[in-house]
């Protein structure tokens, strides 16, 4: 891991060095910060990846939404009742789907271990082929492939507002004992959330939708909020390069936040009279 950190500071420090000694003559001038920033943030990430590969803890705080999930499908389990899990209403295309899907897996694959009946309905055609083939994979790695079959993923409209009546009458009738809203939501996630807590169910929510995070905490048990709902897969598959690339990303937040509170001080002080350097100009945002 050394020699690999020592390539990249020299190479790293090599490109530095030919930047400045042509005065930009190969690159665009006027980005020395951006391109100074870029290394820093490449660095950072890679050496954490590196080092979660190496075997090295990586540590990331407990979320309470995603250690709830087994619980969720134990609770259903010993009710003899089903789970169902909302994948949204938008396509593959979105990263909230993609995430959802992500997430879908890790459930499909304990309620094959636990035997429980999953009822995943969607709204749109790829995102049924997506969820399917993530269920068969996750009922074959739990070693239980004779449960699965491919109606418990099915299709019901692509209209928003059919699609949340189809799954509210699906609570309604078959009154699951865990609900799982994972993916991308707009005005028809409030009216899941009432109809799932209506009937009693243990719901856990998780979206991108900065607009519908609110109608969520209300609404459900647990919500992954913001990062936490995109960090979800790194969190459960456990994977050393999600793991390091999750915790390279915290520390570059951490460090933008130190500069951002250090230029906003220097710069204070600086109209206050204090000295007359100018902070901005040098780091060149001024």
């Amino acid at each position: 891991m050394n020699n690999k950190l020592l390539a990249i500071g020299g190479i790293a420090s090599f490109i530095i060095f030919i930047y400045w000694a042509t005065f930009g003559s190969w690159f665009v001038t006027g980005n020395a910060p951006t391109f100074v920033g870029v290394i820093i943030v490449s660095a950072t990430i890679f050496y954490y990846i590196d080092a979660a590969k190496s075997g090295k803890e990586i540590y990331l705080r407990p979320i309470s939404g995603l250690k709830a999930i087994e619980e969720a499908v134990g609770r259903a389990t010993e009710m003899g009742k089903s789970v169902l899990f909302v994948p949204g209403i938008s396509d593959m295309d979105q990263v909230d789907t993609v995430a959802g899907i992500n997430i879908l897996g890790h459930v499909a694959e304990i309620t094959a271990k636990y035997e429980t009946d999953l009822n995943v309905p969607t709204c749109r055609a790829i995102v049924m082929e997506s969820a399917r083939e993530a269920c068969r994979e996750s009922y074959l790695r739990a070693g239980r492939p004779d449960l699965y079959y491919d109606d418990m993923v099915h299709y019901i409209s692509d209209d928003q507002f059919a699609y949340a009546a189809g799954v509210n009458g699906i609570m309604i009738r078959e009154k699951p004992a865990a609900c799982f809203y994972q993916g991308k939501f707009y005005a028809e996630s409030l009216l899941l959330a009432e109809t799932g807590n209506s009937i009693g169910a243990i719901q856990i929510a998780g979206t991108g939708s900065a607009s519908q995070i609110p109608f969520f905490v209300t609404a459900c048990d647990y919500t992954l909020i913001g990062e936490e709902f995109f960090a979800a897969s790194a969190y459960l598959s456990n994977k050393p390069e999600l793991l390091g690339s999750i915790k390279g990303q915290d520390i570059v937040k951490f460090m933008v936040m130190i500069l951002m509170t250090s230029v906003f001080v220097l710069d204070t002080f600086r109209q206050m009279g204090v000295f007359n350097f100018n902070i901005l100009t040098f780091i060149g945002l001024n």
